[in-house]
């Protein structure tokens, strides 16, 4: 399950995610947040058809996650990915703030329009950065739906998650220390291979 608000130029995707640590099997899930580009498209159709609405490249993301074996709340494993190479996130970008106190930390970036990131705000339209930072607090309560608190079970998490099964599988595939990964957990996920 995914939410989507489009703006003229960028829209924010919320959703819940389920990751596994490449190189120790550890499990990972809560609120994946996004900045994602729209791109344009000719206008189809007549004057009430339909359009459309394709999100693109990646701009800025933020994980506020939990480690499946940690009391869930803890957002220890809580980063974010401030630029992407492509559709290739940086590497994790850790702040104390965002573990602490991680729906302010959201809040404080999409009000701001990422002030705090290394390269300032994100060039975004006038527009589309005055709607975005008034919809700080809507993103906010989209989020903390998808938060890693909410989720309690391995079909609660496959079930806000199946869209993303080939990359779960991707993950399953890659883990390094199979012997530790938690096969029950992961179970729906590898259904139908």
């Amino acid at each position: 399950m995914q939410h989507i608000l489009t703006l003229t130029g960028v829209a924010v995707v919320v959703r819940h995610w389920f990751e596994i640590d490449l190189d120790d099997a550890s499990m990972e899930h809560g609120a994946r947040i996004e900045l994602r580009e729209l791109v344009a498209h000719p206008r189809r159709g007549s004057e009430s058809a339909a359009q459309l609405i394709t999100l693109d490249r990646p701009r800025w993301r933020a994980d506020l996650f939990d480690r499946l074996a940690d009391e869930p709340g803890t957002f220890g494993v809580a980063h974010y990915h401030p630029e992407f190479s492509g559709n290739e996130p940086c590497p994790r970008v850790w702040d104390p703030e965002l573990t602490a106190r991680p729906w302010r930390w959201l809040r404080d970036q999409l009000a701001g329009l990422g002030a705090a990131q290394p390269d300032g705000p994100w060039a975004l339209d006038p527009a589309d950065a005055a709607e975005l930072g008034g919809l700080a607090d809507a993103v906010v309560t989209l989020a903390r739906q998808m938060a890693p608190d909410r989720c309690r079970s391995a079909a609660e998490c496959f079930r806000l998650t199946r869209d993303a099964r080939e990359s779960v599988q991707l993950m399953i595939g890659s883990v390094r220390q199979r012997d530790r990964l938690d096969v029950e957990w992961v179970r729906p996920w590898q259904a139908g291979l």
